[in-house]
């Protein structure tokens, strides 16, 4: 039997997720508003932009843009954080993992995080507060037409 502290811990569960969510997401924004629209320090805290369409730069910077603000809002989470987290995988393994090992030797780190937070948020969804969930009790609480009522009769 579960103690009272676990109970209300998972029965918070669905709000921490939201919350982490939300943080996450907004991080990755900022990190993709930085590098295409020069704000926040700009691209590598240069104040500069990273010039369109150059790779890998300004696609990962229109990811961290796009899946940031979706996982931020919870729209198509997991999806989203599913590109975010390969994403993130791709910059650790091909720009900091070749100059050495550990994340801490290479300024891994944030490329490292930001994938294995987001390929959480992959397996358990938005969490409260997300567009999602909004969507689906929406979804499931719109009146049915008269067709959908009427039992099919053979």
């Amino acid at each position: 039997m579960p103690s009272a502290l676990s109970a209300r811990l998972d029965g918070a569960q669905p709000y921490a997720i939201g919350l982490f969510r939300i943080v996450v997401g907004l991080l990755f924004a900022c990190h993709g508003a930085a590098s295409l629209f020069g704000v926040l320090g700009g691209a590598s805290g240069s104040g500069g932009t990273v010039d369109a369409g150059t790779w890998p730069g300004w696609y990962a910077a229109v990811i961290q843009l796009v899946c940031g603000v979706l996982v931020l809002i919870g729209l198509g989470t997991r999806a989203a954080a599913l590109l975010a987290s390969g994403s993130m995988a791709y910059a650790y393994f091909k720009v900091h993992q070749p100059s050495a090992l550990w994340p801490m030797e290479n300024g891994g780190e944030a490329s490292a995080m930001f994938c294995w937070a987001f390929l959480l948020l992959v397996f358990t969804g938005s969490g409260a507060l997300g567009a999602d969930r909004a969507l689906r009790r929406r979804t499931a609480s719109a009146p049915r037409t008269a067709a959908e009522r009427t039992p099919v009769v053979a």
